[in-house]
């Protein structure tokens, strides 16, 4: 590629070199004429070798930009190779197909295999708002489109002063099996008409980029099934430790709040003595289900432990977490859980403090648990938020 870039820069440079000199050449080769005609024919010639050397010139320029913009592809394509994080391949794919001609938007939208789960889609060029409505599917009888070209049309009253998307081509990714999403590009050029040669790019591109997404996207399910708890589908201890060391980090760094919910079951194990380890084992499952329909979508709930579980709220506060403590005794205690029956949580609630690292913290919400447990069922212990942080623990019961 930089090969390429450099001839064509050196070809360039040489072209104009050798019109200059030819020029000189012909300048005094007729400057030693005399007379009115030699005057003319010295202008004429002038004229014409100007009007070659400009024309060599743009075409010269012209396959340098060529060349740049297909060394620029090549990077990007070259790059997808060597990464399994989905969202820099769909970046880097988004890229190369921005350096095509007449290019000035892109979308790649990856169907995800969970049937009840949003395609994965990944932007460049377009706002949030362009990108919602930028839906692109084949045709309607179910057949596999080569490429699907797309002319946008507006009422006048549009028109004026909005750079609207006036044009749009899309190819299909190949995946296993069948189409893995599409790959769709845009102008907003109201005289640009994306054509054959576009199409083929657009395929080639498609061609090399659709085994990166597909190992990509293996490896984030792979990743996320490792990060979730096989009994609840939670977040497994692991992750929590992990996320909770992050959000911790980034709390302190940019002065944001956190707060965090321990809590567990009341009485779970004579529960557990009592009905078995497999209907325990569904007792935990079902719970899980109700804390999730109570979570926010922010929120970061784990199974810590046994029947422990633990919620990090960024961007609150503890009072935000003692709301969602009474979301989540109402959540599991409003109907029978299995074969447990009506079943009551304890929690224990710790905002960060500015001297928190992430074990302090999580100790902190564990010992406030450990002190609503001996006060009863269904109780709650909130450590003081750091204004009000007398060493006391703050305290209410439900």
């Amino acid at each position: 590629m930089v090969e390429a870039v450099t001839t064509t820069t050196v070809l360039v440079a040489a072209g104009a070199a050798i019109a200059a000199i030819l020029l000189i050449a012909v300048v005094l080769l007729l400057s030693r004429r005399s007379g009115r005609e030699g005057q003319d024919e010295l202008l004429t010639l002038v004229s014409e070798m100007n009007g070659r050397m400009e024309a060599m010139v743009r075409e010269l320029s012209e396959s340098l930009e060529r060349a740049q913009e297909e060394g620029r592809r090549n990077r990007y394509l070259t790059e997808l190779a060597g990464s399994i994080d989905l969202d820099e391949v769909l970046s880097r794919t988004l890229e190369a197909a921005g350096a095509v001609p007449g290019v000035d938007a892109g979308l790649v939208s990856i169907n995800n295999p969970a049937a009840d789960e949003k395609p994965i889609v990944a932007t460049l060029g377009l706002s949030a708002e362009e990108a919602q409505r930028q839906v692109v599917s084949g045709p309607p009888d179910e057949h596999e489109a080569r490429a699907i070209s797309l002319v946008y049309q507006y009422p006048p009253a549009l028109e004026a002063g909005v750079e609207l998307i006036r044009s749009g081509l899309a190819v299909p990714v190949p995946g296993e099996p069948g189409s893995a999403g599409f790959l769709t590009v845009y102008s907003r050029s109201p005289e640009h008409r994306f054509a054959e040669d576009e199409i083929r790019e657009l395929e080639e591109l498609a061609l090399r980029a659709g085994p990166a997404i597909e190992n990509a996207r293996r490896f984030r399910e792979a990743r996320q099934l490792a990060d979730l708890d096989a009994l609840t589908g939670l977040h497994n201890r692991r992750y929590f430790h992990e996320t909770l060391a992050r959000e911790v980090a980034r709390a302190h760094r940019y002065g944001r709040k956190l707060a965090l919910v321990v809590f567990d079951l009341d009485d779970f194990k004579a529960i557990n003595d009592r009905i078995g380890h497999l209907a325990g084992d569904a007792v935990l499952a079902e719970t899980a289900e109700r804390v999730k329909d109570v979570v926010r979508s922010a929120d970061v709930a784990c199974r810590v432990g046994g029947d422990e579980f633990a919620v990090l709220l960024p961007e609150s506060v503890a009072s935000d977490a003692d709301q969602l403590y009474h979301r989540l005794l109402g959540a599991v205690g409003s109907r029978p859980v299995g074969q447990a029956g009506r079943l009551s949580v304890s929690a224990g609630i710790a905002e960060l403090r500015q001297e928190d690292d992430p074990t302090r913290f999580f100790e902190r919400a564990d010992e406030a648990l450990y002190r609503a447990k001996e006060r009863g069922k269904a109780q709650v212990v909130t450590q003081a938020p750091p204004e009000e942080d007398d060493g006391r623990p703050l305290s209410s019961a439900s």
